[in-house]
């Protein structure tokens, strides 16, 4: 976990303790209101739960903030329970002294006294068993290395063994070091080529003692790949464009970014990208069972066809369409490749003798792309982003810079697309649109990209 996305974790945690704040507040009220008196008869009525409010309006948000200031969240994969229950009671003695505050100069008064002591109790063991998954978690991560983010460390050698010595295991748990890099001997096109090969997200750059023109030429080299370049700040200082401060492993770095960058934008993004797969698969399901029939019957083969497309930072995916063509197409490229109406690694052409009569209105229509809604379910695309392209036309690709279009999630729609895609033949036009809205990236420009895609279709401009 890096950065931004370290700080967005560690705000959702936060968020879910207060919801377990309010929780166990309203767990002793209903204990102490409603369950203590069938075993207790003779136990004394108390008030309802209406007038603890002002308690859980200054519990539920401040104490999260309290748990932060005495360092609960910090270190939790080495922390003892002896001290988390000591930053627990230094944080209830905070919170008592703002509740106190209140009662003796607001007037304002503490109902009862035993649905507050369970409450505390309840609070205790919830966020002690939060923290234990979390831990728990960490450990799983640390031991399978699922999910972890991919990375590549680069410096002399001598700095990158320090630097993943000297690395905390929450951040350690959060990453996959699937390549390493000696700058100081090995020539700037081995750091292209890892990047190339292991689908990195970010270099990390340990470089105390490398020169600072191997610095600046291996960063050039992950701005153009649209990789993130993270560079240890302590000894290296620089105004060049672009560049954000960012913490890891309790080390100031800069971060040359090319790409949006982590943000609640990006996480809003990523759910309603799910959420509108999952709404547009309902609504569309009427035209998934037509094409599936009407399929079946224009042309012998599957319902469906399935490529491996290049995803994020290039890394493979099987992406799913209606089949359009006739089950031997893939055989027959090669002797087309001379009708072939596109610059650069990219093969289209207008009438492709290889699409059957239905898949040819079906291309045109769009419908063939709804299977990708399940890429959108599983995380591999995005409703808005550039068209992800087959793997071997990525590897034809000859200017490392075009390759920058994989730093973003592949779509279902782009600029390209609602720009009129048959007209442009151009691949340097193509990429340059996908650039253009890696560059200017925000929420509304999808909403907009969104919207105009609707006509578009209507219009009939699918691929051909």
């Amino acid at each position: 976990m890096l950065g931004r996305r370290q700080e967005i974790n560690l705000q959702l945690t936060e968020l879910l303790d207060s919801a377990l704040l309010g929780f166990c507040l309203w767990l002793a009220h209903f204990l102490r209101a409603s369950l203590a008196p069938s075993f207790w008869p003779d136990l004394v009525e108390i008030p309802p739960l209406e007038e603890l409010y002002w308690i859980m309006a200054v519990v539920v948000p401040f104490t999260p903030v309290a748990l932060e200031m005495r360092g609960f969240y910090s270190n939790i994969f080495h922390k003892t329970p002896g001290k988390s229950l000591r930053q627990l009671a230094e944080t209830l003695v905070i919170m008592g002294m703002v509740i106190g505050t209140m009662v003796v100069f607001l007037k304002w008064s503490v109902p009862s006294r035993a649905v507050v002591i369970l409450a505390i109790s309840l609070s205790a063991v919830a966020l002690l068993l939060r923290e234990a998954f979390q831990r728990e978690q960490i450990r799983r991560s640390l031991a399978t290395g699922k999910g972890r983010e991919r990375v590549i460390v680069a410096g002399a050698a001598q700095d990158v063994m320090h630097f993943e010595d000297q690395m905390p295991p929450e951040q350690r748990a959060g990453i996959e070091v699937v390549a390493r890099i000696d700058i100081t001997q090995q020539p700037v096109s081995d750091l292209v080529k890892a990047m190339h090969e292991v689908s990195a997200s970010r270099v990390l750059f340990a470089a105390q003692h490398v020169h600072f023109g191997k610095i600046e030429e291996a960063v050039q080299a992950c701005e153009t790949e649209g990789v993130e370049a993270w560079i240890s700040a302590d000894f290296f200082q620089t105004a060049i464009a672009r560049p954000t401060f960012d913490v890891f492993g309790g080390k100031l770095m800069l971060v040359f970014h090319s790409t949006p960058q982590i943000s609640w934008s990006l996480v809003f993004k990523d759910i309603m990208d799910r959420i509108g797969a999952f709404v547009l698969l309902l609504l569309t399901s009427p035209f998934w069972i037509m094409a599936a029939i009407g399929i079946r019957l224009a042309s012998k083969g599957p319902v469906f066809f399935r490529q491996e497309r290049s995803g994020l930072y290039g890394k493979p995916f099987n992406m799913w369409k209606f089949r359009t063509m006739h089950t031997d197409a893939e055989t027959k490229r090669a002797e087309l490749e001379c009708l072939n109406e596109m610059d650069g690694p990219v093969f289209k052409i207008k009438d492709d003798p290889r699409i059957f009569g239905l898949g040819r209105w079906l291309r045109k229509t769009s419908i063939d792309e709804l299977p990708q809604l399940l890429n959108v379910l599983r995380g591999e695309m995005s409703l808005v982003g550039p068209r992800p392209l087959p793997v071997y036309e990525i590897n034809r690709i000859e200017k490392h810079a075009q390759r920058r279009r994989l730093s973003v999630k592949p779509g279902l729609t782009c600029l390209w697309q609602v720009t009129g895609r048959n007209g442009i033949k151009n691949f340097e036009d193509w990429v340059a649109l996908d650039l253009k809205y890696i560059d200017n990236w925000s929420l509304w420009l999808d909403l907009k990209i969104l919207v105009k895609t609707l006509p578009a279709v209507l219009r009939g401009l699918g691929a051909s």
